[in-house]
């Protein structure tokens, strides 16, 4: 069965940092891929996203902070968070698809079920 799962969340300190990672199961390549955020009472929005020719695009609160990249022999998609702030605390999912298309919050094929990252002030 295909899936991606998500793993890395955890309780840090602010100004500390994460690296959540993606892995998708054999049965697809990643084509586009991306790492969307959820935080109680909000709407889930995109933290960052990457094409499948390494390509990447962030929400505009990242400031330089996120590093999405992928492993295309592990297909696999990691997240390096720094300098999180207690803002950034949420459910973090990971998303992805064969195609290799930009693709809206609506749009992927295969989520994962979410790690959830909190950031301590």
């Amino acid at each position: 069965q295909a899936r991606v799962v998500e793993s890395g969340g955890g309780l840090v300190q602010a100004g500390g940092s994460l690296r959540l990672s993606c892995v998708a199961s054999d049965i697809f390549s990643i084509g586009f891929s991306g790492w969307y955020r959820q935080a109680p009472g909000k709407q889930r929005e995109l933290v960052a996203s990457i094409t499948n020719t390494d390509s990447t695009e962030y929400g505009d609160f990242v400031k330089g902070r996120f590093t999405i990249s992928r492993d295309h022999d592990k297909n696999t998609v990691y997240l390096q968070m720094n300098d999180l702030e207690p803002a950034d605390t949420a459910v973090y999912y990971c998303a992805a698809d064969r195609s290799v298309l930009r693709l809206g919050l609506h749009e992927y094929e295969y989520w994962g079920q979410g790690t959830q990252v909190t950031v301590s002030s």
